[in-house]
């Protein structure tokens, strides 16, 4: 393969590197979710690694190495740009699942990563079929802020902006369960919140969700870890002001 484009390589040569893959972050990171992939090299930075983060782009080539997928997401225009990408791409990607490479996959991407979209327009796009969802597209959106609780997260805070309300399958379990009255989640009928097989995690929770939430962070970087280095503690991080952020968030309205 060649080798893959490096664009953002912090930190110095000292210690050990951990290489972080976006998917398409010109067309699917419209959300900000780049403030997820900055998150994760902070916290590598802190942790004492060096991490690398690799751009995926259309018809672009693999990295040698992607010890984390990050996943965003974008407009209707983009998402159908990187579909077809994508689908070609169904088998590398179903392979790193296997081995158990941490994902995580916001929106569009977590909508892709599903076994189909039906658009509002009537067209049904087939995904890649990684997690057992379906996602129907509807003239309502569901917008605002979002308190879940999940078994091994704690409470997770997000935002929320989708038209796309998506349904879980049998094979998957959800992140998490909408607190009443805090948001909408999948579809704003059954109380879920995003969707996780094996090491892979997807969400609607945007602002972004990684910042407010370094459970998640560290559950992502912990399983890369694992992986390639056969850690099975995440060193601890001194982080003195997430707590008074999140205190914050959980008082917005929705």
């Amino acid at each position: 393969m060649d080798e893959p484009v490096t664009s953002v390589t912090p930190g110095s040569d000292i210690g050990r590197p951990v290489d972080i893959l976006q998917l398409y972050p010109d067309e699917m990171n419209i959300y900000g979710d780049w403030g997820n992939t900055l998150t994760l090299v902070r916290r590598l930075e802190w942790m004492g690694f060096v991490p690398r983060v690799h751009d995926l782009h259309v018809g672009g080539p693999l990295p040698r190495r992607a010890d984390i997928v990050i996943g965003g997401g974008g407009q209707d225009s983009g998402q159908a740009k990187v579909y077809r990408d994508l689908l070609n791409r169904q088998q590398w990607v179903q392979a790193m699942v296997d081995i158990g490479t941490p994902m995580l996959l916001v929106c569009g991407m977590y909508q892709l990563f599903g076994r189909s979209f039906d658009t509002i327009g009537g067209q049904q796009l087939q995904g890649i079929g990684v997690l057992d969802v379906r996602t129907k597209g509807e003239s309502q959106r569901l917008v605002g802020n979002v308190v879940v609780e999940s078994e091994q997260f704690g409470t997770i805070i997000g935002f929320e902006n989708h038209s796309g309300q998506t349904f879980l399958g049998d094979g998957v379990q959800p992140l998490g369960t909408v607190h009443s009255g805090h948001g909408a989640g999948n579809n704003g009928q059954d109380g879920t919140e995003g969707a996780r097989v094996a090491n892979v995690v997807g969400t609607y929770l945007h602002g972004s969700v990684l910042p407010k939430n370094p459970r998640l962070a560290d559950y992502l970087i912990g399983a890369a870890l694992a992986n390639r280095y056969g850690m099975m503690r995440v060193p601890e991080v001194d982080d003195p002001y997430v707590e008074q952020a999140r205190a914050v968030a959980l008082t917005r309205p929705r």
